[in-house]
């Protein structure tokens, strides 16, 4: 008899405790469906019952919609990146337009010079500088076949750029105004004062043997004289900087600024008509005796 009686409370808890698991695996499998269930049941189980239940339906509520944000985060993220390198795309196009468009319409304005100013000139491109900086000095796409000859003049629209002083079939090797073996007739185009453009150590440019008596200032704009040297008269060569005028010296000198920036030069016209020969015959002459840098 108390063996029997003292069973009896512990199979109790242990059927308790097996109708209360299959009812939490009822719920996880079929929480809305158990949850209606309940709404029918009418009595102390049921009452007592709905409580934990209905809070455990809303927390695998709460859960689920967690997960689908995370889902949805996840597509968004993915997505994200794909437009990032999409941008990353799209900005390597817009680059290489706008270097196009720019390449467009400096070639559109040397057409336009070419028409409005001398139709003796032809258009190129630079293909390469001087590595050697033996002498300051680009290379051009264009040569003999072209009808380029040594000793013609190179401008761009904005002013002069050099001198041609070797050719081949296909290339041209040009010297820069701002080469000390360079050398332009210049004109000081305010009081009308004659010189001789050289380039200088220093990447600039200065005009010498000028008049004693010219009153050049600073400011003053130079620019070819027309008379000797392959170019016509009027192309802007630089802007007076400084002034040299030593006591006891025969002429004056000057510093100047070279209107094109040659060192960032693209494209260019090389004229073709003739206009004299250079004032600096030497200049020049060690590059005729060279193969092309």
């Amino acid at each position: 008899m108390w063996m029997a009686h003292s069973r009896s409370p512990y199979g109790t808890r242990r059927l308790a405790l097996a109708f209360f698991a299959l009812l939490l695996v009822a719920l996880f499998l079929l929480p809305s469906q158990i949850q209606g269930l309940l709404q029918y049941l009418d009595g102390p189980v049921g009452q007592v019952v709905r409580i934990p239940l209905e809070a455990i339906a809303s927390i695998d509520a709460s859960i689920a919609d967690r997960w689908e944000q995370y889902v949805a985060l996840q597509g968004v993220r993915e997505e994200n990146q794909q437009l990032r390198k999409e941008i990353e795309w799209l900005r390597g196009q817009q680059s290489q337009l706008r270097e196009s468009a720019a390449a467009s319409e400096r070639l559109k304005a040397l057409l336009q010079f070419k028409e409005q100013a001398l139709p003796t000139m032809v258009a190129a491109q630079v293909i390469g500088r001087d590595a050697t900086n033996r002498y300051r000095a680009i290379i051009l796409n264009k040569g003999e076949s072209d009808g380029i000859q040594p000793d013609m003049g190179v401008i761009t629209p904005a002013g002069v750029v050099g001198r041609v002083v070797k050719t081949t079939g296909a290339s041209s090797v040009v010297l820069l105004v701002t080469d000390p073996n360079n050398a332009i007739a210049g004109l000081i185009q305010r009081t009308r004062d004659e010189g001789i453009v050289e380039g200088t150590q220093s990447g600039l440019a200065q005009l010498k043997y000028i008049p004693l008596l010219s009153t050049l200032r600073d400011g003053d704009r130079v620019v070819t004289s027309g008379l000797v040297g392959g170019f016509p008269r009027g192309l802007v060569i630089g802007t007076i900087t400084h002034i040299d005028k030593q006591e006891g010296a025969l002429f004056q000198s000057a510093e100047l600024m070279p209107e094109v920036d040659v060192d960032r030069v693209e494209e260019v016209l090389v004229i073709q008509t003739s206009y004299g020969q250079s004032t600096k015959a030497e200049a020049g002459a060690d590059l005729l005796g060279k193969p092309l840098p």
